[in-house]
């Protein structure tokens, strides 16, 4: 999730619109160069993220009005400014970062357009939550040095601001009916619980204290330990209670019954601009339900050629259920088995990966277990690595019981957010240099997650999904994102209820119960981003189907995976014209 900053910090002086004795093309460099300086302040926890630590003790207001307004001023300057230039006369690098650059001035003009500010915090992604993922002292914010303990204490200060303007728009929603399903709200009481007393000691927001170098001096070490005490004590824990509270009085008892955005004023307009911001295309929800359809029926085909290979005589209902129960699929007895599979799965694929891909990222891999603060409501994601490569890229896994803890999908979900998924591509991309920066941190979720829901297919290729339970693992995964386009759709523009789609995806694939009501109270709190997995993989599915046709034997599978990679995140739109530009040049 990006963050924003205050109008004090975002204010920099613009450079004026290139003159005509200008070379265009240094110049329109300069744009792209000035964007992401400017850019920068306006996300510092990205920059964060990024392993840029600049800005590491800032934390803007994101949902002020003041921060609301900057962040219209900026986009419309550099659309603007863009906008001065003759695209047709610049490289085609740069007319590929002109294009980008162009998408990201109009989708954020558009997504600032909606009262979004009204709903700041949900169970599954949030500032609260991301600050908690911070706070521990072994995510992206640096624990190193006395400025870094310093920076984070700062950083706590724009947090608590932040937090009292979430509860004063919170309340303006609710006089508007702009609020969230209750099923939302309750399971956020206990997040918010979860860090509202102490003592501070044994408090998250104090676990820095524990990891604090041996190198920084004793009477810095007893300034910053009775720094972080107060801390706790007088900012973290009173503002969850404000939080927790707030939530738990005043919130809950006027959440709203129904599930989908569209019950919310102008929910319609906002969940199609989802659709475009989501997958970068331009269907519409109808279309979105109907391919759902078509790909769940599509893929449960494939699965009953699974059962019938197993030796199953059931229905395909009552496979999902022999596979969510089979005990020999939960094997597990102590979390750090899981992660020695992981391992596993990575140590088997090593060998075939170099016949597939030239091009490979620099960063290291690691595997962690979900931190436990959100262990119970987390999915497992990657965390990218930092710019230069010293941080590495994290797959976290949750494991909140390990004895239920079914591996039948392991080597799917490895391909996906591990390698050759989101490791290689968003490392790839963050380690080019040839892009503009602004472009070496761009995520776009049709892209980067249709990415990794293709490399899922890839395991064949790779030396995994031997075991059939394993192949139906990457069959169930992929036709998970399938029943996304449903639901999602379905809840958000055809009144389907949270029970609905629940009993829609029990239908449907292998989950556990848990897992899918889980992930279906996400959609209900992200509006959109679930599609977009299943419409990018079609589309990197088409366009390699399309450079094989086209181009016969001559077709270099690694070739095609470098042209997806080089250039990182990109509109669907932008990808498709470059890979038909170099089928027609092959």
């Amino acid at each position: 999730m990006a963050l924003s900053l205050l109008s004090l910090w975002a204010c920099q002086n613009s450079s004026p619109t290139p003159s005509i004795a200008q070379k265009p093309s240094m110049a329109i460099d300069s744009i792209f160069a000035e964007y992401h300086r400017e850019r920068l302040p306006l996300f510092p926890i990205e920059a964060t993220f990024a392993g840029d630590t600049r800005y590491n003790d800032l934390l803007p207001n994101t949902i002020s009005q003041a921060h609301r307004n900057t962040l219209r001023e900026f986009f419309g300057k550099y659309k603007t400014r863009l906008q001065a230039y003759d695209r047709t006369q610049q490289t085609e690098n740069q007319r590929t970062s002109y294009d980008v650059l162009l998408w990201e001035c109009d989708i954020n003009l558009e997504d600032l357009s909606f009262p979004t500010e009204l709903l700041p915090i949900n169970q599954f992604d949030c500032l609260p939550l991301t600050m908690g993922q911070l706070a521990g002292g072994t995510s992206g914010q640096p624990f190193k040095t006395v400025q870094d303990y310093d920076n984070w204490l700062r950083r706590v200060d724009g947090f608590v601001m932040w937090c009292d303007t979430a509860i004063a728009n919170m309340r303006r929603g609710m006089a508007t009916g702009y609020v969230l399903p209750k099923t939302l709200a309750e399971k956020m009481a206990p997040q918010m619980a979860a860090f509202d007393h102490g003592p501070a000691e044994k408090h998250l927001y104090y676990s820095p204290i524990a990891l604090i170098p041996k190198d920084i001096p004793a009477a810095e070490r007893e300034r910053l330990t009775t720094a972080y005490q107060q801390m706790v004590n007088e900012k973290i824990i009173p503002i969850y209670q404000r939080l927790h509270k707030f939530v738990k009085e005043e919130y809950l008892p006027v959440c709203r019954a129904t599930s989908g955005i569209s019950a919310v004023p102008n929910g319609a307009q906002y969940y199609a601009h989802q659709i475009r911001n989501y997958t970068t295309t331009n269907m519409t929800a109808d279309e979105i339900f109907n391919l759902g359809e078509q790909e769940v029926a599509r893929l449960s085909q494939e699965m009953e050629k699974v059962k019938a290979r197993v030796g199953f005589t059931g229905d395909l209902k009552s496979f999902f259920d022999h596979v969510r129960k089979r005990k020999e699929l939960m094997p597990f007895t102590d979390p750090d088995q899981v992660i020695e599979n992981f391992n596993k799965i990575h140590e088997t694929m090593k060998p075939q990966l170099a016949k597939l891909f030239d091009l490979v990222p620099k960063t290291p891999f690691v595997v962690k277990r979900t931190e436990a603060f959100r262990e119970k409501t987390a999915s497992a994601e990657y965390v990218q690595g930092s710019l230069d490569g010293t941080r590495p890229g994290t797959f976290y896994v949750p494991i909140p019981n390990v004895r239920e803890y079914n591996l039948y999908s392991d080597e799917d979900l490895f391909l996906h957010e591990a390698i050759p998924g989101h490791h290689y591509q968003i490392s790839l991309q963050q380690e080019n240099t040839s892009l503009p920066e602004f472009r070496r941190t761009l995520w776009y979720s049709a892209y980067g997650e249709g990415w990794a829901l293709y490399c899922e297919s890839l395991g064949l290729e790779l030396g995994l999904y031997k075991d059939p339970y394993q192949y139906f693992g990457m069959l169930s995964a992929e036709m998970h994102r399938a029943i996304r386009l449903v639901v999602d759709a379905g809840m958000h523009t055809k009144g389907w209820t949270r029970e609905q789609a629940i009993q829609y995806s029990l239908d449907h694939e292998a989950e556990s119960e848990a897992s899918i009501v889980s992930e279906i109270e996400r959609y209900m709190a992200w509006p959109g981003q679930a599609l977009s997995y299943k419409v990018g993989q079609l589309k990197i599915r088409a366009l390699r189907a399309k450079a094989e046709q086209a181009q016969g034997p001559k077709f270099e599978v690694r070739t095609f995976h470098k042209i997806v990679l080089e250039d990182g995140c990109l509109p669907l739109t932008v990808l498709e014209g470059k890979i038909d530009r170099w089928v027609a040049i092959k």
